[in-house]
């Protein structure tokens, strides 16, 4: 067991880790589990927030394939706000919302599925969608394959 105190801290301390692992030196050891980290709280956001892992799956490849995809989602909620989702004053405007996070500087995945949801329900609801053809131009493109088809039978 290695026993982590942070070094302004006077009173117990902050971590244990507890390892079967006798022959690495304990800095080796700290550093491990401070990689694994990062690796922790993905696995941990994905679950909570996306529901990644809680299909009721019953089938071998079923249940092979759910948590890839649930990671595949997280994923590309990351890379959708890094291109299209980020505004530079997010984190402010959550501290304005939620002002006992006076320290939040970086938006959190919880935030980054707040705005892509926000961002499909305004898309939604928008009178006509960017790429969505209109009446009129569905209209024009039937009856141009109707104008088409009776020059093909008259041939």
């Amino acid at each position: 067991m290695i026993w982590l105190r942070d070094d302004d801290t006077d009173t117990g301390y902050d971590l244990a880790l507890v390892t079967t692992d006798l022959i690495s030196p304990a800095p080796a050891l700290v550093t491990r589990y401070a990689w694994r980290w990062s690796i922790e709280v993905t696995f941990a956001e994905a679950r909570d927030l996306l529901g990644t892992g809680q299909a009721h799956n019953r089938t071998r490849h079923a249940v092979e394939r759910t948590v890839p995809f649930g990671l595949y989602c997280y994923t590309i909620t990351v890379v959708w706000y890094a291109l299209h989702g980020h505004h530079p004053s997010d984190a402010a405007d959550h501290r304005e919302r939620a002002p006992w996070y006076t320290t939040k500087t970086d938006p959190s995945l919880s935030d980054m599925v707040a705005k892509l949801r926000r961002t499909i329900i305004a898309a939604r609801f928008l009178p006509n969608r960017p790429g969505q053809p209109t009446d009129q131009e569905i209209r024009a493109v039937q009856q141009a394959w109707t104008a088409a088809s009776l020059s093909t039978t008259a041939a």
